[in-house]
């Protein structure tokens, strides 16, 4: 039988996980448990939190438990050893800061760029939560309430407390709320107004690339697409108000018409792509215009708008020129 060198074992106490029992607070009262889980274990790949879940090792008050369980005040998780990166292997997020447009003790709202991800993950380091957590370190809590592509601008919500995260995560689920984007789409779109209710389907490319497709198996999808403007029959402006929210809705939506959102890499033509980066854009034209929404904690309706980026004025500025 081969004899293989003996390698050396960090078993330092600090480096050795362990067994934890974790007692719910009031804040985490009607958590999700993997989102209570990937709070408290930040850096550990999602994928080893729910194996650790489905195998039973995860449990409430020492009964196994789902995914979408809810904890409450008072349980007791059991949460089971799991191997955290090395902290050394992955760089620290730069702080940075993004315009606010509205903000107090629950809640952040921001205007996110295009071109940065809102959290890291699938090959990136870090992402928009990642670096208001470095810039705010003081900050007790700071959670996504939504995501946005990374390749979208505009508006984001941010939790600051337990209490609005919650409120804010079953406002999502539930559609509540009037979210409106503006979309620049290739070619003349024809309708004033037009629903489009076709069920989406998330799949991975021979590439191992999440896509999403029309598909009958799919889940229930909604979106409102209001004409805003035509540019010369090659171009149109257009609002789209989701009234779902799946993965990739309105692009995906937008492309089976036969108008791609342009400067979409997924579902765009790369001709118009090429186009617009001879003028210099070089970003997808969808963006997060307006949010209508109750406040999570007290109710009172909110407003939140993010004006259209300066690069995407520029394109519509161009168009005009060419028409």
């Amino acid at each position: 039988m081969p004899l293989f060198p003996m390698r050396k074992i960090d078993m330092s106490p600090e480096r050795q996980p362990a067994v934890r029992q974790v007692l719910v607070d009031s804040e985490s009262a009607g958590q999700r448990l993997d989102n209570f889980l990937l709070r408290l274990n930040k850096g550990v790949p999602k994928s080893h939190l729910y194996k650790a879940i489905r195998d039973g090792q995860v449990r409430i008050n020492k009964g196994r438990c789902r995914a979408d369980t809810r904890v409450q005040a008072g349980d007791v998780v059991r949460i089971p050893p799991l191997r955290l990166p090395d902290p050394a292997a992955r760089p620290a997020a730069p702080p940075a800061t993004f315009p606010v447009l509205y903000e107090d003790a629950h809640l952040l709202v921001i205007d996110k760029p295009a071109g940065v991800a809102v959290h890291g993950g699938s090959g990136v380091s870090f992402g928009v939560i990642e670096q208001l957590r470095t810039a705010r370190p003081d900050e007790r809590l700071l959670e996504l309430a939504h995501r946005l592509d990374r390749e979208t601008s505009g508006v984001l919500m941010i939790a600051r407390s337990r209490k609005a995260l919650v409120a804010l995560h079953d406002m999502m689920r539930n559609s509540l709320g009037r979210k409106h984007y503006l979309a620049l789409v290739v070619g003349d779109w024809v309708n004033d107004r037009q629903h489009i209710r076709l069920p989406l389907l998330k799949y991975l490319t021979p590439g191992g690339e999440r896509r999403v497709r029309v598909d009958p198996l799919g889940k229930p999808a909604h979106t409102i697409i209001t004409l805003q403007r035509r540019y010369g029959g090659a171009y149109s402006l257009l609002g789209a108000e989701l009234r779902t929210g799946r993965t990739h809705q309105i692009r995906v939506h937008l492309a089976s018409q036969g108008h791609p959102i342009a400067g979409d890499e997924k579902y765009g033509p790369d001709a118009v792509r090429a186009a617009l980066f001879a003028q210099g854009f070089r970003r997808m034209f969808l963006h997060a215009h307006r949010l209508d929404i109750p406040h999570p904690v007290t109710g009172e309706p909110l407003a939140l708008e993010a004006p259209l980026p300066p690069a995407c004025r520029a394109v519509l500025d161009w168009l005009d020129t060419k028409r």
